[in-house]
């Protein structure tokens, strides 16, 4: 969901702090007020280009930030790498920005942080789907009407994808181990020998042993420092000299005074229990300082010893190129591993292959499933998109998804194409490149009310879908989008009362006369609602003169 929109210095909007709700949230205004500005700020997050002319009178730059719920598992797809290891810790959601300079160049942010364009509008096209000059980019590309066709089939449908596309995954990685291993063939011989090399050189190497052998060093370094620390202690709190009096013998001293007359004043009684209670500490301590140096002085070559220590396995990291101790260690675990199944006379290619077969076998029987799902359903998905046209003023609503094979890959072996045909006897021709502006809107609006939500976008922004409609089809179109606004939060920017009414949420744009004019953005009370929802039919007088008719 996109829980705020903030918006400064760009074209004629100073500022506007925008928070939206779930449900239908709705944007109206006068003509020429700046409702195109709010969807232009809105495409700048998709990734449209910058341009100087968004720049607000006497600016240096614009900005647009928005913050959208986003979903854990979204940043572990696929080709989103990248921006998911920018996510604070703690961070539930996305904060996404676009800044523009006076010279047309941007700079987009994710938390705060620069990343590419195209980074951040891959991951916010997840979130946040926008109709009108996006949206034939959208329909255009095979995926998404792929995702469409999947979300209309349903939860398992979807559930069976996941499968797959891990399956998927699983049979790459087998194929690149086959691969490495048949190129390492060749010279298997010598690879046996380095991994034998590599265990014998990290024998007795244990987890965490390089840091413990570094915190012996430095120990054994500073020795002498350390001796005469402890011996220095030891014999200030007790000397081994009987003549000498250290802290032990004073605090002695000291119980035995009060000793007499402790018992006359319970002050004292305490005094003198503490007394005791810290010779005793005194003693023990100097006791445990005097095993310290015996302990010293029984490691006189142990540093030499740990010395080699190190020195090995810095030898082993730099002849194996591993980055760190515990890559070593995982390389010599694996090297293990690799010998022990030679000895046992298993073939690692010929396991490998078998891996591969295994996960071919997975992958195509998923695969197989879920292009007999999608075959299956194209016929009624048509159907029912056709009939969501005719009710959305959209002619007889022709409509239909061909299924056609494809390569095998990630999202299985089916490529989905949406046709239309907007006048009888004409060719059904793709949505995309038939379609004008607001009516690809209205066959978005279609297309995401049959196919519950378009495919788990949780935004969806509807810029033009009333362009050259009113009257039954205007309810219509307000109707699907009260029912899509069920399983999704839908922003409509529209000038239609029918639309307007039927929101949970209502901003009004309007345009502020001034020295330089700007435009002003704000959340309508209930009764600034009923106002501008008059205002759209055509004002007081107007309504008045019909009602008399």
């Amino acid at each position: 969901m996109l829980r705020r929109l903030r918006i400064e210095n760009f074209v004629l909007i100073r500022e506007a702090d925008l928070p939206f709700g779930p449900g239908l949230n709705a944007v109206t205004g006068e003509t020429g007020a700046g409702k195109t500005i709010l969807a232009q700020a809105i495409g700048l997050l998709l990734g449209a280009p910058g341009d100087a002319g968004y720049l607000g009178p006497g600016a240096e730059e614009a900005y647009v930030e928005a913050e959208l719920d986003l979903p854990d598992e979204l940043l572990q797809e696929e080709g989103l790498e990248a921006i998911a290891e920018l996510r604070p810790e703690g961070e539930e959601g996305l904060v996404a920005a676009r800044r523009v300079f006076g010279d047309g160049r941007t700079r987009a942010y994710a938390w705060g942080r620069a990343v590419p364009r195209e980074d951040l509008a891959a991951l916010v096209e997840r979130l946040l789907a926008m109709s009108g000059q996006f949206e034939q980019r959208r329909v255009a590309r095979p995926s998404f009407q792929l995702d469409v066709l999947d979300a209309y089939i349903g939860e398992d449908h979807l559930r069976h994808r996941a499968d797959h596309s891990r399956a998927w995954r699983e049979l790459v990685a087998a194929q690149r181990r086959r691969d490495e291993l048949a190129h390492a063939e060749a010279g298997r011989a010598e690879r046996l020998v380095e991994l034998q090399e590599l265990v014998d050189r990290t024998n007795g190497l244990e987890p965490d042993g390089e840091e413990r052998l570094r915190a012996e060093r430095q120990r054994l370094l500073h020795v002498t420092e350390l001796a005469e620390a402890a011996a220095a202690a030891g014999e200030a709190l007790a000397p081994e000299v009987e003549q000498k009096e250290g802290a032990g013998e004073l605090v002695a001293q000291a119980a035995a005074r009060l000793a007499p007359v402790s018992a006359l004043a319970p002050e004292l009684a305490e005094a003198y229990g503490e007394l005791g209670e810290a010779e005793v500490r005194i003693r023990e301590v100097a006791a445990s300082l005097r095993g310290f140096l015996t302990s010293l002085e029984a490691e006189p070559r142990r540093l030499e010893e740990v010395e080699s220590e190190l020195e090995r396995i810095a030898d082993a990291r730099r002849r194996f190129q591993a980055a760190s101790y515990e890559e070593l260690l995982s390389r010599a675990a694996a090297a293990q591993v690799e010998l022990e199944a030679v000895e046992a006379g298993v073939d690692p290619l010929e396991a490998a292959e078998r891996q591969v077969e295994a996960a071919e076998a997975r992958a195509e029987e998923l695969g197989v499933e879920l292009s007999r799902a999608r075959r299956d359903a194209a016929g009624a998905f048509s159907e029912a998109v056709a009939a969501e046209l005719q009710g959305l003023g959209m002619g007889d609503g022709e409509f239909r998804a061909d299924v056609s094979e494809r390569e095998p890959g990630p999202r299985g072996r089916d490529e989905v194409a949406f046709l239309i045909r907007p006048n009888p006897g004409l060719p059904f021709a793709p949505v995309a490149e038939t379609a004008s502006g607001g009516e690809l809107s209205r066959v978005a609006l279609a297309l995401r009310a049959v196919a519950h939500a378009g495919a788990g976008e949780p935004t969806v922004v509807f810029d033009e879908i009333d362009a050259g409609i009113g009257g039954r089809t205007a309810h219509a179109v307000a109707d699907a989008l009260g029912r899509l606004a069920e399983r999704a939060q839908i922003l409509t920017i529209t000038h239609l009362p029918q639309i307007a009414s039927a929101a949970e949420i209502h901003f009004r744009v309007e345009k502020v006369p001034g020295d330089p004019t700007h435009t002003r953005i704000e959340r309508l009370s209930e009764p600034e609602r009923r106002d501008e929802v008059e205002r759209m039919l055509g004002g007081a007088e107007f309504l008045e003169k019909v009602a008399q008719q």
